[in-house]
């Protein structure tokens, strides 16, 4: 168990670092699009970390799926505010 827990945390960790640096590369111009894009990876996030809260395999395993569940859900949520604010730029304003 110690050696799973072990490689699952350097898989983390490596995914966060690399991601940082990929995300810290995007031009600002393609920043929004690129998390609206996201969006459906986190949905993906969404539906795993519901899975892996429901397995049953302790409370570790339960209050990490909570926390996967609740972070994902602020993200998808949050991409799509910045997206629907970033389209509402380019739609015709009315004349009053």
């Amino acid at each position: 168990m110690a050696t799973t827990l072990l490689a699952s945390l350097l898989v983390f960790v490596l995914a966060a670092f690399v991601g940082f640096e990929v995300i810290n590369k995007v031009p600002p111009t393609l920043h929004t699009p690129l998390m609206s894009g996201a969006n459906a990876i986190s949905g993906i996030t969404i539906i795993g970390a519901v899975l892996i809260a429901g397995a049953g395999h302790g409370k570790v395993t339960e209050i990490l799926g909570l926390i996967a569940v609740v972070l994902a859900t602020v993200n998808v949520v949050g991409g799509f505010l910045v997206t629907d604010r970033m389209l509402q730029m380019f739609k015709k304003k009315e004349a009053n």
